[in-house]
C-alpha cells in the first residue's frame, strides 16, 4: 500500500460528522461509562490494562485502539494490554457494528487516556514539588530537564494509584487530547496484536477454552425453519455410555456428554428418533423478486428533496430494477459458546457475540433472571461482520448447561447448523428511475427498495415478556414453533438498514426514496456487513453506468459531473487514475467497471475499479480500491479492511446466494453455498488517503457496495449486456441473455 500524498486533498474539504457526543462534547461512550477506572489501569508490572466495549472479530480493532491509548499516554504500544470485553468490569459500548468502533470507542479512549496521563503527571508533580507542565514523558518515564525522575509504574505502586483511587473519578472534558500534529504512534502501521497467535495456531478462540469440568453439548435442529417436534423417543439415547443428559423442552432437543465424540454420535441418534411436522412456508425462490414486491410491508418515505422546477426539466426517463438474494455470513468456522450455571448462582457465558450487553439483557429476559446474575465474557470466534449464530449458540449452551449445574458446557455448531440456521442478510429488490434534462444531467431520481429488516439481534430495549430474538427461544413452547420475530429496521438517523445508502451521494436536485420493509419472515434475517448498502450501491452505481450510456458519456466523467463534495471527487479521480481507467483492457471477454459510494453518506469514501474476464464464468482479475477514512489510525489495518471487504464482496458478486425450496434451506454446506476460492481471489491494490486533520471514519463496510457495483459494471462492459440480478453466475447471465434475446 502506498499512501497518497496529503497535498492531494482539497484545500477546504467539508467537515466530516463529528464523533457522537453528549453534554459538553463528551464522547457518547464516556457519557454512558464516565468512570475512568472502567477504561484503564496502570499495573506495576510495566503494562497498562485497557478495556473497551468493542470486540475483536478479525477486523484488527484492538490494535488500532491500543495505538490510540499508547499515543495519549505516551507509552510504547507493546506496554498496552487490551483486556477482552466483559459485562462485569468493562464499559458498555453497545454493539461492535456499523464501522463505528474507531469513531466511538476510539474517541472515548483518546480522551480517557489523555485524562489518565494528566492525573499521573499531577501525582508526580505533587510528589516532586514541580509543576506538571515542566515534565516530559517518554514510554511512561517522567523526566524533568532531561533526567528521568519517576514513571507510571512507580506511581502505580503507590497505594493511591495502585488501589484505583487515582482513576476513580469521572471523565473531565476540560482535559485536552493531543493535537494530530504531535502524533507518533497514531497514523503508523503497527503490526496486528492478534495475528501471531492465529498464524502459529496458539489457543485464542472460544472453541479453544479448557475449563475445569468441561463437558460437551450438541443441539438437534428441526428439519425446516417452521417445523415443530411431534414425537421423540429419547430413552435409548439417555442410556448410551458417556451421555450425561438429554434435554427435551418443546421442540428444543440436545444432548450432553463427557466427550465431544460421544455428544456428536448421541445427537445423530436423537435426530433419527425425532419426528417433526414440517409445513411448507417458504416462497418460490425463482419468483423471489415478485414475492418481495408483493408481500405485506411497512412503507415509508425515508428520504426526500423536492424541486419541482428541476424535475420538470426532464426530457426523458430511464428505469431499471435490480435484485440481491439472501446471503449467509458463511463464517469459515461454525459458531461456538460455553456456559456454566455456577454454584454461586451466577450464570457465566463465554461467547463471540458482537453485543454482549444486549445478549445479557435478552438472556435475563427469557430466563427471568436479574441481569446482575449473568456475566458474559467475550472470546474470539469465527468472524461474521454481522449477526451470525454466535448469540444463538450462547443460548443453546445456557439451556443445555441447566442440566449439569456447576459444570461448563461447550456447544459447537456444525457446518449445517451455521449455514441453515444463522440469520441471513436480507434479499432486496431496488427499483430506480431517473429523469435526464437536455444536457444529460440527472434532474430527478426515484427509488423504491423492498427488503426484510436488517436487525434481529437480541436487544436490551425489549419490554419484559417481549418475544426473544434468540433462535432456541422459539422452540421452547410444546406442540408448536413460535413464529420468527419480524426483523426491525435500522433508523435512517443511525445509518439505515433497508435505506442505507439508498439516497445517492450525487448532487440530484429532486429525489425521493421509499422503503418497503416486509412484515413477514419466511427466512430469519438480520445484520450482514454493510446492511442495505450493498444492494443499494450495487443498484445506484449500475444505474449510473446505464444513465451514462444513455447520455453517451464516460461513466467516470458522468459521476464527476454530479459530485460536489471535493473529497468524493478526489477518491473517484484517484481510483480512475490508479485503476487505468480509459486504457485498453485487452481481449473481447474482458471489461473494466467503476463503483463509488460514501458509506452511509456520512462515513468512509470508497471508489473501486474492477477488471473482469467473462467467459464460461465471471473471473475478477484485479480490484483497485481508493479509500478516505479521514485520520487512518493504522493505515495498514485500514488497507487490510478494505482488501478483505473487497474480496468478500467479490464472493457475493459472483458466487453467493442462499438456496431453498418451499420447506427448507438447501444450501447447507460449501458445495451448495460456494464462496470464492483462494485460487479465484483477485489481485487487490488499496490506496489510503491520509487526512490527519479529519475525524476517523470506520473502514470495514465501505468497500462492499462499490466493489459489487464495479464488478457488475465490468461484466456489462465485457458482455455488452447488463445483468441486474446478483450473483453474476452463469445461470443468471444466461437467463438475462435469454430474456433480452442476445
Amino acid at each position: 500500500m502506498t499512501q497518497i500524498d496529503r497535498q492531494a486533498q482539497p484545500a477546504n474539504p467539508p467537515a466530516s460528522p463529528a464523533e457522537p457526543t453528549g453534554p459538553a462534547g463528551i464522547p457518547a461512550s464516556l457519557v454512558a461509562n464516565p468512570g475512568l477506572s472502567r477504561w484503564l489501569r496502570v499495573d506495576p508490572d510495566g503494562t497498562v490494562a485497557v478495556r473497551t466495549g468493542k470486540v475483536e472479530i478479525g477486523q484488527g480493532i484492538l490494535t488500532a485502539l491500543a495505538q490510540i491509548a499508547a499515543e495519549e499516554l505516551d507509552v510504547d504500544p507493546a506496554r498496552i494490554r487490551m483486556v477482552p470485553a466483559d459485562t462485569a468490569d468493562g464499559p458498555d459500548e453497545g454493539l461492535t457494528a456499523g464501522s463505528m468502533s474507531i469513531q466511538r470507542s476510539g474517541a472515548a479512549l483518546r480522551h480517557a487516556c489523555a485524562q489518565a496521563r494528566a492525573l499521573l503527571l499531577d501525582t508526580a508533580a505533587r510528589r516532586l514539588g514541580v509543576p506538571a507542565d515542566r515534565f516530559t514523558v517518554s514510554d511512561g518515564a517522567i523526566a524533568l530537564d532531561g533526567a528521568v525522575r519517576t514513571d507510571y509504574w512507580t506511581l502505580a505502586g503507590d497505594a493511591e494509584v495502585g488501589a484505583g483511587g487515582l482513576f476513580d473519578v469521572e471523565f473531565d472534558p476540560a482535559v485536552p487530547a493531543k493535537s494530530p500534529a504531535d502524533y507518533r504512534v497514531v497514523g503508523t502501521a503497527l503490526p496486528r496484536l492478534d495475528i501471531p497467535d492465529k498464524v502459529s495456531g496458539r489457543p485464542r478462540f472460544v472453541s479453544d477454552l479448557t475449563l475445569p469440568g468441561l463437558v460437551y453439548g450438541r443441539v438437534v435442529r428441526p428439519p425446516s425453519p417452521a417445523a415443530w417436534l411431534s414425537t421423540v423417543d429419547a430413552d435409548p439415547v439417555r442410556s448410551r455410555p458417556g451421555v450425561l443428559a438429554v434435554v427435551c423442552q418443546g421442540s428444543f432437543l440436545g444432548v450432553l456428554a463427557e466427550r465431544e465424540a460421544v455428544a456428536v454420535t448421541a445427537a445423530a441418534a436423537l435426530r433419527e428418533a425425532a419426528r417433526w411436522e414440517t409445513p411448507a412456508t417458504l416462497p418460490d425462490q425463482t419468483g423471489l423478486t415478485d414475492f418481495l414486491t408483493s408481500a405485506p410491508s411497512e412503507t415509508a418515505v425515508t428520504g426526500e428533496r423536492v424541486d419541482a422546477a428541476a424535475a420538470a426539466r426532464a426530457v426523458r426517463t430511464v428505469s431499471a430494477t435490480y435484485h440481491k438474494p439472501f446471503l449467509a455470513h458463511a463464517s469459515i468456522g461454525p459458531s461456538c459458546a460455553v456456559a456454566c450455571w455456577r454454584d454461586d448462582g451466577v450464570l457465566a457465558v463465554w461467547t463471540h457475540s458482537q453485543g454482549i450487553f444486549g445478549l445479557r439483557a435478552a438472556l435475563a429476559r427469557v430466563l427471568d433472571l436479574p441481569a446482575e446474575r449473568i456475566v458474559l465474557h467475550h472470546a474470539e470466534g469465527p468472524g461474521s461482520y454481522g449477526h451470525n449464530g454466535a448469540d444463538d449458540a450462547a443460548f443453546d449452551a445456557v439451556l443445555l448447561a441447566r442440566a449439569v449445574p456447576g459444570r461448563p458446557v461447550m456447544v459447537q455448531w456444525s457446518r449445517q447448523d451455521e449455514h441453515a440456521w444463522e440469520p441471513y442478510g436480507p434479499a432486496a429488490t431496488v427499483r430506480l428511475s431517473a429523469g435526464l434534462d437536455a444536457d444529460d444531467r440527472v434532474v430527478s431520481w426515484r427509488a423504491d427498495v423492498w427488503s426484510n429488516g436488517h436487525s434481529n439481534r437480541p436487544s436490551r430495549g425489549a419490554a419484559p415478556g417481549a418475544v426473544s430474538r434468540l433462535l432456541a427461544a422459539g422452540l421452547l413452547t410444546p406442540g408448536r414453533r413460535d413464529p420468527t420475530p419480524v426483523a426491525a429496521d435500522v433508523p435512517m438517523a443511525s445509518g439505515g438498514g433497508t435505506g442505507r445508502n439508498a439516497i445517492p451521494c450525487y448532487d440530484f436536485a429532486d429525489y425521493r426514496l421509499v422503503s418497503h420493509v416486509l412484515t413477514v419472515m419466511p427466512l430469519r434475517t438480520s445484520s450482514l456487513r454493510a446492511l442495505g448498502a450493498t444492494a443499494n450501491v450495487f443498484a445506484i452505481e449500475s444505474f449510473m453506468d446505464e444513465l451514462a450510456a444513455a447520455a453517451g458519456v464516460d461513466p467516470v466523467e458522468f459521476r464527476l459531473a454530479h459530485l460536489v463534495d471535493p473529497r468524493s471527487a478526489a477518491v473517484v479521480q484517484a481510483a480512475a487514475r490508479l485503476g487505468g481507467w480509459g486504457s485498453p483492457v485487452g481481449g473481447d471477454s474482458r471489461g473494466r467497471g467503476f463503483g463509488f459510494a460514501r458509506y452511509k453518506n456520512t462515513g468512509a469514501y470508497c471508489a473501486v475499479v474492477a477488471e473482469v474476464e467473462a467467459t464460461h464464468e465471471v473471473r475478477v482479475r484485479r480490484l483497485t480500491v481508493v479509500a478516505d477514512v479521514g485520520l487512518a489510525v493504522n493505515p495498514d489495518g485500514v488497507a487490510n479492511q478494505f482488501e478483505g471487504g473487497a474480496i468478500q464482496a467479490t464472493s457475493w458478486a459472483v458466487r453467493e446466494q442462499v438456496r431453498f425450496d418451499r420447506t427448507r434451506i438447501t444450501s447447507e454446506d460449501w458445495e451448495t453455498y460456494p464462496i470464492l476460492r483462494f485460487s479465484e481471489v483477485p489481485a487487490v491494490d488499496v490506496e489510503v488517503i491520509q487526512r490527519l486533520d479529519e475525524p476517523s471514519l470506520g473502514a470495514g463496510e465501505a468497500a462492499a457496495g462499490p466493489t459489487v457495483a464495479a464488478i457488475a459494471n465490468a461484466v456489462a462492459a465485457a458482455l455488452g449486456v447488463r445483468i441486474r440480478d446478483l450473483p453474476l453466475t452463469p445461470e443468471n447471465i444466461l437467463a438475462t441473455l435469454d430474456r433480452t434475446g442476445t
